[in-house]
């Protein structure tokens, strides 16, 4: 794998740690490619029961790198929009297991909407989101006029993308945007305790339920029921519902096997 992407499993956590500090983790095509591989992966893996996106250095992601954009043979902002960001954050989304975002730095850009697009985001309270396409004229992307006004409501989303204001992780916290924002030297230990969790849960079922969550934000009252239904069964078929069923008459802790 790439040096601009760092990867690694340990305890059925696949850690992948954005890797160009020097521009605060933005992305380029290359970077691009070699993430999208790594989440292709994380999905054919079953040793991977959660993915923990990060970065490396004083940044999580500062979105897009400019300097890509504006070189001379530079790929088009269509190429560069569904290449870099609409495949990755596709990736993100179906991926049948749960992915954290481990915000260790600024967010900003394609950046912040990476996080977003991820089932849990824990920051650092020092961290700051920011929806800066509009201070160069640009509008959200990498899902994030979709997950915004889901998340905090059609006017914060607003005031968010079209103000360009930084939004501490405490902020982001209050609001219901992110999962947890945490103090710097309980970081690690928190992100570690939340993967270690999901890694041991019934991933089968996780994957089932973010399916459904995702399917909720279009289909109507009877289209969800009939999806519930569906996936409820598929649900009940895996072994780790059966496991889940036997060790709670045998008054013990479940042994979760993924599937």
């Amino acid at each position: 794998m790439s040096e601009i992407l760092l990867t690694g499993v340990n305890g059925g956590v696949m850690t992948l740690t954005l890797n160009r500090p020097d521009v605060f983790n933005s992305f380029n095509q290359d970077m691009a490619r070699a993430f999208q591989s790594a989440l292709d992966e994380a999905a054919k893996n079953d040793d991977v029961r959660c993915v923990v996106i990060t970065g490396s250095g004083r940044a999580f992601c500062a979105g897009q790198d400019l300097k890509e954009v504006t070189s001379e043979g530079s790929p088009s902002f269509q190429v560069i929009v569904e290449e870099t960001y609409n495949k990755s954050i596709r990736r993100i989304c179906s991926l049948e297991k749960p992915v954290v975002a481990a915000v260790n730095g600024v967010a900003a850009g394609a950046g912040a909407n990476i996080a977003l697009a991820c089932d849990f985001v824990v920051a650092k309270s020092s961290v700051k989101f920011i929806q800066a396409f509009a201070n160069i004229g640009l509008i959200p992307d990498s899902g994030g006029t979709y997950w915004l006004p889901r998340l905090v409501g059609m006017s914060r989303a607003k005031a968010l993308t079209m103000l360009g204001t930084p939004l501490s992780a405490k902020e982001a916290e209050a609001i219901g945007l992110i999962h947890q924002a945490v103090e710097e030297n309980a970081f690690e230990d928190s992100i570690q305790t939340l993967t270690s969790k999901l890694a041991e849960m019934p991933t089968r079922g996780l994957a089932l339920t973010k399916k459904a969550l995702h399917a909720a934000a279009t289909n109507d009252l009877n289209s969800q029921l009939e999806l519930e239904l569906e996936l409820q069964v598929a649900a009940a078929d895996t072994e780790d519902y059966a496991e889940g069923v036997k060790a709670f008459l045998e008054k013990r802790k479940p042994k979760f096997i993924g599937r």
